[in-house]
């Protein structure tokens, strides 16, 4: 595995394009990303009951091959009723007719306000001059990652080319927005999480299991409020352009896309609102699966937790008592913790007591704390399974951000 300087263009046979369609005031604001050939689909949706229009429309209407994705910021298209469902089927009649393909091969995506009407003139625009100015390579890609953000401070995008056990050599890359309203718990289905995925490889239906892994294991693993939005889609675009056999059980296709997409849920989480330091918490020994996951993020979900990282807090009450409420079995006189921050390791807690009381061994906790990256290790001795998830501190920017949000 090979990790490379490029984006969603970087397969073979894909194209992207940013514009400015006067959604947004100045900056680009509607991108769309092209196959050259139709690509088989692998999308998850929100699990959020209250779901906006474009994912609706994408669940009811889409084949498992899409052609192009339009993607526009600045109007979630959300609480808008059958206006919103009618603006979402004409997002794609229009991009279908530009690109000459069948508007079931459009799939659509949209970010931003709530309970807004979109404005159908300028997305129209929008989507014809994206379908003009297509291209492959960097600023192609950049200008698709503009055209994404809301309230993002840094570009999201990972991509790798790795050889198969046949030989061939395929490319994955993956594009995201998000900074707010994170917690994303999609599921496959034959601020808000926008996420594009392109590979090159063939793959089969067979794949889409484990895909809905992939996703658990990276993206449903990263939050930054515990809210989850009601746009989450993420859409891996696989075109086969780079031939071969089918890498649906090829360990290399699997462990290269699960590195690119573990590089997009840390940098959602590091780019969260107002956010100055990136929370990893690993929970190991877990007696199931689900209990290891609960564990994590009932810990990055935390306030308290999140408040005590911000402020280099040494209070390890306030993570104890986030893995007690989360709902994992435990045993709390076999849980050891520790914490790791920049070169420093430090055991806090083990077989239910203190490792250190006094003063000069708490202020080593804290230096642990007050770096840009901090690690929260839990043993739960329990079993065998384990967990690993991202999140960020809770800071005074994150209140300020999203009690402004809509003014």
């Amino acid at each position: 595995m090979e990790k490379v300087d490029g984006g969603v263009t970087f397969p073979q046979g894909f194209k992207a394009a940013g514009v400015h369609s006067g959604v947004k005031y100045r900056s680009l604001d509607l991108g769309m990303v092209y196959s050259e050939v139709p690509a088989r689909a692998f999308v998850g949706y929100t699990t959020n009951k209250v779901k906006a229009a474009p994912v609706q429309v994408m669940m009811s209407e889409n084949s498992e091959f899409l052609s192009a994705i339009v993607i526009n910021s600045g109007n979630a298209n959300a609480l808008t009723g059958r206006r919103g469902i009618e603006d979402a089927k004409t997002m794609k009649s229009v991009a279908a007719s530009e690109l000459n393909v069948d508007p079931k091969e459009i799939g659509v995506m949209s970010t931003g306000l709530i309970g807004r009407f979109m404005d159908m003139h300028k997305v129209r625009y929008g989507i014809s001059k994206a379908a003009r100015e297509l291209e492959a390579g960097r600023e192609a890609d950049a200008s698709l990652a503009e055209a994404m953000m809301t309230t993002d401070t840094i570009k999201k995008e990972s991509a790798v080319r790795v050889r198969l056990s046949d030989g061939t050599i395929v490319s994955i890359a993956a594009l995201s927005k998000g900074s707010g309203m994170i917690a994303p718990h999609m599921k496959v289905v034959f601020g808000t999480t926008l996420c594009v995925v392109t590979t090159d490889a063939v793959l089969t239906e067979k794949f889409r299991k484990t895909w809905g892994e992939i996703l658990d294991d990276t993206m449903n693993m990263a939050t930054v409020d515990g809210d989850q939005s009601t746009n989450d889609t993420c859409a891996l675009l696989a075109n086969g352009k780079a031939g071969g056999k089918c890498a649906d059980e090829d360990p290399e296709f699997v462990d290269a896309l699960k590195k690119v997409m573990t590089d997009i849920a840390r940098m959602l989480a590091i780019d969260g609102e107002g956010a100055t330091k990136l929370i990893e918490v690993q929970v190991l020994g877990a007696e199931t699966k689900e209990d290891a996951r609960s564990a994590v993020m009932g810990i990055l979900n935390s306030p308290l937790v999140k408040s005590a990282i911000f402020g280099a807090d040494p209070n390890y009450g306030r993570i104890m008592m986030a893995l007690g409420n989360s709902g994992c079995k435990f045993n709390i006189e076999d849980v050891r913790l520790t914490i790791k921050g920049g070169d420093m390791e430090v055991p806090i807690l083990d077989s239910g007591a203190p490792v250190f009381q006094e003063e000069r061994s708490v202020e080593v906790v804290r230096m642990a704390m007050d770096n840009k990256e901090v690690t929260i290790i839990v043993d739960l001795a329990a079993g065998n399974e384990c967990a690993t998830g991202w999140g960020c501190d809770l800071t005074y920017d994150y209140v300020r951000i999203n009690a402004e949000y809509a003014t």
